[in-house]
């Protein structure tokens, strides 16, 4: 497959897995802490609301330790991906972390509208036409589908609002 990039340069395996590994150990240290706030001892109704949730945090930073020793004694240091290997993912990855962030604040259908048009113009190179036929029409089709057909509510913004949808 080529990327475009002549270069061979790029993280290396051991980076990627010493950052995943840390990443998963904040993730334990989250739990151990939030834990301690809702105590991990033992009442008199039984364990606390912190009890279990505590030890499963103690069991993912133990285990990311082990991981992170594991892969840094490890002999294979190749190379993990290139750099534009990474640019093709983060360019799915980022603006699909922003559609799921705006979701909250611009409902299901707005939000997708957006969100298909975006990868449809700008990674697909699809014309203007294509490009608002299918954003438009996917989610009013949706719409029917879910809120009309089947009576299931989907997340709204203030454009259905609005509309009264």
């Amino acid at each position: 497959m080529t990327t475009g990039s002549s270069s061979n340069a790029g993280p290396t395996h051991k980076l990627v897995e010493a950052g995943v590994t840390l990443l998963i150990a904040l993730f334990g240290v989250i739990v151990i802490a939030g834990s301690l706030k809702a105590g991990i001892n033992w009442g008199a109704e039984g364990p606390r609301a912190g009890f279990f949730p505590f030890y499963i945090g103690i069991i993912i930073v133990v285990s990311s330790a082990i991981n992170l020793w594991n892969g840094l004694h490890e002999g294979d240091d190749g190379l993990f991906a290139e750099w534009g290997q990474l640019r093709q993912v983060m360019s799915v990855v980022v603006p699909t972390a922003v559609y799921v962030g705006a979701m909250p604040f611009t409902g299901l259908y707005v939000a997708s509208m957006v969100f298909i048009a975006w990868f449809m113009r700008r990674l697909g190179k699809y014309p203007w036409l294509t490009v608002l036929a299918v954003a438009i029409g996917m989610p009013v089709i949706t719409y029917f589908i879910f809120e009309r057909w089947f009576l299931v509510p989907l997340p709204k913004g203030p454009v259905e609002e609005w509309l009264g949808l």
